[in-house]
């Protein structure tokens, strides 16, 4: 499996860089290297947070000397690896090259040291940003450090593309709380499946996406009813990726002891009050206060309706399958569970043989107003 990701992902990597240079005369260099460094960011999407994801590009003369990523939470930063990764032939050229970056370098001193700092250190003399972080210990401050150092400084390339690719990143340090994904299956008639039953309704390839949303989300959310019903891993088993931190809603006293949710307790967390019913706002704020700064809500019926009632999630992808619960399944029609409403923008379709995912935003999402 992971070869086979390896092989898709190097084939795209070498169409797009020669699609990209096959119209050099409708992009400029700024742009041709920034989607290198958006493409080389995406490597580490399931191993970074509460980090963010972040590529680097160095070039001489219109040509790359070096690049890197972000490849671990707590590890060297995409500046680091890139600079790192010029071979000892090409280090003279460094102080003569334009860094790339997807994201303004850190200018604090965290996990890692500043990477402001290195490339001070390098006699870099042109650094060109897609993005300003946000994050309060950065926000304009390594880029305010570099001018500082007669450094040449352009941003804002690719704005739009590198917001998207870092949306869950932003999202969290300006809202102060998690992006909230949420994902469910539905036949065509709109229905979740039956009560008290555990059944498939996406295809394959469908369930090879859930996992790809499952690793590029640090959390993953279900109510209790789920584990009871379901008794479900919550792992990412069909795609290359870091498991995700499971989050129950609900008391695990109340869930039996021999349940896989209990397997990997310190990657567990149990949302809940002895006292009152916890509000989404409560749960949203009680997950900003562990870091975690995106979350794949996977229901049920009860958490999605919360969520969309509270009006307190950001994206949704839809799976709708092409059959029909009551042709399909022989259960009575009052043990169906209809799926939820949502209203959005829709920003993309995929059709996976029999299934056809939506993806949507909510435009008019509380942390949005």
């Amino acid at each position: 499996m992971l070869y086979v990701q390896f092989c898709i992902f190097v084939k795209l990597g070498i169409n797009i860089i020669q699609n990209l240079f096959m119209s050099k005369k409708n992009l400029i260099n700024h742009e041709i290297y920034m989607q290198r460094c958006f493409q080389l960011a995406k490597l580490g999407a399931s191993f970074v947070a509460p980090n963010p994801m972040v590529g680097a590009v160095l070039v001489y003369n219109n040509t790359i000397i070096g690049e890197g990523y972000h490849q671990k939470f707590g590890a060297a930063h995409a500046e680091v690896n890139c600079i790192n990764s010029v071979k000892e032939a090409d280090k003279p050229l460094i102080p003569l090259s334009t860094l790339y970056v997807s994201l303004e370098p850190c200018a604090h001193f965290g996990k890692t040291p500043p990477c402001s700092d290195l490339i001070i250190q390098h006699k870099i003399p042109k650094v060109v940003i897609s993005i300003q972080d946000n994050f309060a210990a950065v926000n304009g401050k390594g880029i305010e450090r570099l001018k500082a150092h007669g450094i040449e400084v352009i941003t804002g390339i690719l704005e739009k593309e590198g917001k998207e690719l870092l949306k869950h990143f932003l999202h969290f340090h300006q809202y102060h709380r998690p992006y909230i994904t949420l994902k469910f299956a539905q036949t065509a008639d709109g229905f979740l499946g039956i009560k008290n039953q555990e059944i498939a309704i996406s295809n394959e390839l469908s369930k090879r996406y859930v996992h790809h949303l499952r690793a590029i989300h640090q959390g993953i959310l279900v109510g209790k009813n789920t584990i009871l019903s379901d008794n479900p891993t919550l792992n990412v088993r069909c795609w290359n990726g870091k498991n995700p931190i499971k989050i129950v809603l609900g008391n695990p006293k109340n869930i039996p002891a021999d349940y896989i949710i209990f397997n990997h307790p310190e990657n567990t967390i149990f949302i809940y009050s002895t006292e009152k019913k916890l509000n989404i706002n409560e749960i949203l704020d009680q997950l900003y206060q562990q870091q975690i700064i995106s979350v794949l809500v996977e229901g049920g019926e009860n958490v999605l309706q919360q969520f969309i009632q509270q009006n307190a999630w950001d994206e949704a992808h839809i799976i709708t399958n092409n059959k029909r619960m009551k042709q399909v399944f022989h259960a009575q029609h009052t043990d169906f569970i209809t799926a939820p409403e949502l209203s959005g923008k829709l920003v993309s379709t995929i059709n996976l043989e029999n299934d056809h995912i939506q993806i949507i935003k909510n435009i008019h999402a509380i942390s949005h107003s």
